[in-house]
């Protein structure tokens, strides 16, 4: 089980509605031990989440066709190929000898804060490059208009 807690001046509070129900089910006086890491700004992980949310609403897969047809709409997908195509990736060697290219986790414990930031500028600009709904924003305009969304969630 892997739970989020906001520490606030009369302790730790579970911070998502999957900590709530975990932490419900503790009975007191209940002793759980766990495996702690401060994580990096959770609102800055959720504003690349809107960002990517906004994106794949824009994105019409129609738009590319390879020889292997053409995409299909699945979130994850668009997602990391968004940070691959930001640079934020590693090659896998397979079984057979062939390469195959993976997208780098955003996990709080396998990506610092330092290149979060640089991820989150990195897919801002791809996205301008190549997302043809969002050619006529600015970096400034895209970042705000994340911050909007946020704002409503």
């Amino acid at each position: 089980m892997e739970a989020t807690f906001l520490k606030t001046r009369s302790g730790l509070v579970p911070d998502d509605p999957n900590t709530q129900n975990w932490y419900d089910k503790i009975p007191l006086a209940g002793v759980v031990r766990g495996k702690f890491t401060k994580m990096r700004n959770p609102y800055f992980h959720r504003k690349m989440f809107a960002l990517f949310n906004m994106a794949y609403d824009l994105w019409e897969p129609g738009e590319i066709n390879s020889k292997y047809g053409t995409p299909q709409r699945n979130f994850e997908r668009f997602r990391k190929d968004l940070v691959i195509l930001a640079g934020f990736y590693h090659v896998v060697i397979r079984v057979d000898g062939t390469t195959r290219i993976e997208a780098d986790s955003l996990r709080y414990d396998k990506m610092n804060t330092e290149q979060f930031v640089a991820c989150y500028s990195a897919i801002i600009d791809v996205l301008l490059q190549k997302l043809p709904g969002m050619g006529s924003m600015t970096r400034v305009e895209v970042d705000a208009t994340v911050d909007k969304v946020l704002s409503f969630a």
